[in-house]
């Protein structure tokens, strides 16, 4: 049975831009097939039957021997192993891509599950390699780089790999872990997944899918946004044990592995991942929550006063301020907005953009059953990357257009590296996203002559620089908070909705007055099951292009397009210290949040010496 046919040519879909008739074009859709022609594709199994045999004859010939090779033989060692995790590489991020286009249709999840199961069990075979270059004493691997160029070029690699080296276990279990992954996180990742994509909205009688049902929260009418926010309670509500279920053995399944592996506290792994310290970590956090009663609590205060309200509600959070132009944004327009952006700044970086928008790397369309939200997948440097996006044409669509076409572009220049050293912390992955934002925002405020205008567009940037950092820091509270308490037993949904209300209120301040039913909202958010802590990322990220995009608009940084090309070449190569230094900044220096945090105050000290 063919599960899914893919075309040449990019599908196209009918957008709620062009409902009234054909004056706009509709929106694209990806083409897979430069990865797979579809899933029954004779390469793909080819592919697969191949690499299992090469991982066994690599086992056999490399298994034990680590320690005994010379040099530029683990150098080639290396390079094989990069060769096989590759083609792994692209099956899985096929089957995912499969998967998130369209999760309703149940061949496309037992497509996804059987490669992730055929993969798992392939790699198996691969998984001695990295375990048994951590046993290398370090002398003795300083001894083969100082004697190999070929094996001094995979210097950052090995760097990274040996980061986790006082948390590896034994072989066996490590091959115990692995193997059980398909029927461990990732079977409850994909019932999460699954359930959210097959839910109903109810919205005024009507039904919605849950991406539709929260783009009304934004909705001009409070009414609209009432009901649907009344229809994302009670759908997210019906199925609140389910969530509690998926999001208790989750994060008891990360105690157990943590406990064995020594993590010192729920998050360390992450940041261990990140290659960011624990306590760099922690000052960011800090001078966010120090900042919430001069950035959200102020500003929320303010947006009451603008929408005639004495307290806001939830819904009200993204509400559009009074004389807002809601006009929907074309699709070909917004992709003129942000490449003409990126353009300004560097046409090699524009031009790397027009990629995805000439090739069919794009899907924008809005379907039942596709994954909600926004993302870039890098697949394999072998092929290219693509963005998933659900284009409402809302402003705040084409940011995020501009934000994936970031990732896009990253991933693109990163690929030089690589499939084993393109990959780029989380940290670091934000950066050129959010630094696409900016320069989308900054072209079009700076293009804006209407004061009216430009304040309306000033107070919707404070609001997604809020989302960004306020929001996310919100967020790893939350699961902070949690995974600490479910160490002490199993947690009700109305204890982690107890935490919710807890951290909303303290996040976003006094202006707002949260309704019962809000205390099940965390249930959607996708980052808590698919990657524990990875939300503090948007705000490493925001807090960083600040300080960034605030030297290069300084112009104190002789050649900094260029040297901010280089940063995104770099990929993984790289920490964060060695990333920023050519710009004069460090991460690592506690005064360095408070500048990106001083840019959000400084915007909305502008909004309120304007009137409000």
């Amino acid at each position: 049975m063919e599960l899914v046919t893919q075309h040449s040519a990019p599908r196209l879909t009918r957008s709620p831009l062009d409902a009234a008739g054909d004056a706009q074009p509709p929106l694209p859709v990806w083409d897979l097939s430069d990865l797979y022609a579809a899933p029954d594709d004779p390469r793909l199994k080819a592919d697969l039957d191949r690499v299992e045999a090469e991982a066994r004859a690599f086992e056999a010939a490399h298994a034990g021997k680590l320690a005994t090779l010379t040099g530029d033989a683990l150098a080639a060692a290396i390079a094989e192993y990069e060769r096989m995790e590759e083609v792994l590489g692209r099956a899985i991020s096929y089957a995912q891509l499969i998967f998130s286009g369209d999760a309703q249709d149940a061949a496309n999840g037992r497509f996804y599950q059987s490669m992730q199961e055929r993969i798992t069990t392939i790699s198996s075979r691969m998984i001695f390699f990295t375990l048994e270059l951590n046993r290398l004493e370090d002398a003795a691997l300083e001894g083969k780089l100082a004697g190999s160029a070929a094996l001094a070029r995979w210097q950052p690699w090995l760097r990274d790999l040996r980061v986790f080296r006082p948390h590896q276990l034994s072989d066996e279990a490590e091959k115990l872990l692995h193997e059980k992954e398909v029927t461990g996180r990732s079977a409850w990742n994909r019932l999460f997944d699954e359930t959210v994509a097959t839910m109903k909205v109810a919205v005024a009688g009507e039904e919605q899918t849950v991406s539709a049902a929260l783009n009304k929260l934004s909705d001009r009418d409070r009414a609209v946004r009432a009901a649907a926010a009344e229809g994302v309670s009670a759908a997210f509500g019906d199925r609140v044990r389910l969530f509690s279920l998926i999001t208790n053995t989750l994060a008891k399944d990360k105690e157990i592995v943590d406990g064995w592996r020594r993590y010192p506290r729920p998050g360390s792994s992450r940041n261990r991942a990140n290659m960011v310290e624990d306590e760099v970590v922690d000052a960011l956090v800090t001078a966010v929550r120090d900042s919430y009663p001069r950035l959200s609590h102020r500003y929320y205060a303010m947006k009451a006063k603008w929408l005639g309200l004495e307290k806001l509600q939830h819904w009200d959070r993204n509400a559009p301020l009074p004389d807002e132009d809601d006009a929907l944004i074309p699709w070909d327009a917004a992709t003129e907005r942000v490449l003409t952006s990126y353009a300004a700044f560097s046409p090699d970086l524009a031009a790397i953009g027009r990629r995805f928008f000439d090739k069919p790397w794009i899907d924008a369309a809005l379907r039942p059953g596709k994954a909600s939200g926004a993302f870039a997948h890098p697949t394999v440097p072998s092929a290219h990357p693509y963005l998933l996006l659900n284009y409402h044409g809302r402003a705040r669509d084409v940011m995020t257009l501009a934000h994936e076409l970031g990732h896009g572009v990253h991933q693109v220049l990163a690929a030089e590296q690589g499939y084993l050293m393109s990959s780029t912390p989380l940290t670091l992955a934000e950066t050129a996203s959010v630094f696409g934002e900016m320069l989308t925002f900054r072209a079009v405020l700076d293009a804006e002559q209407d004061p009216k205008r430009r304040r309306l567009m000033l107070a919707g940037k404070v609001e997604d620089m809020l989302n960004t950092v306020v929001r996310q820091i919100a967020f790893y509270r939350f699961e902070t908070l949690l995974h600490e308490e479910r160490r002490k037993g199993e947690l009700s949904h109305e204890r982690i909705g107890e935490i919710w209300m807890q951290i909303q209120t303290e996040s976003l301040g006094p202006a707002f007055e949260f309704t019962p039913d809000y205390s099940v909202y965390w249930a959607y958010i996708p980052h808590f099951i698919h990657s524990p802590f990875y939300v503090y990322a948007y705000a490493f990220g925001d807090c960083l292009v600040n300080a960034l995009y605030g030297v290069y608009h300084e112009g104190t940084v002789p050649n900094f397009q260029a040297k901010y090309l280089d940063m995104l070449r770099a990929g993984g190569t790289l920490r964060h210290q060695e990333l920023l230094a050519p710009f004069g900044l460090d991460a690592s220096d506690p005064s360095f949040w408070m500048k990106g945090l001083d840019v959000i105050s400084g915007f909305i000290d502008e909004l309120a010496s304007d009137g409000g």
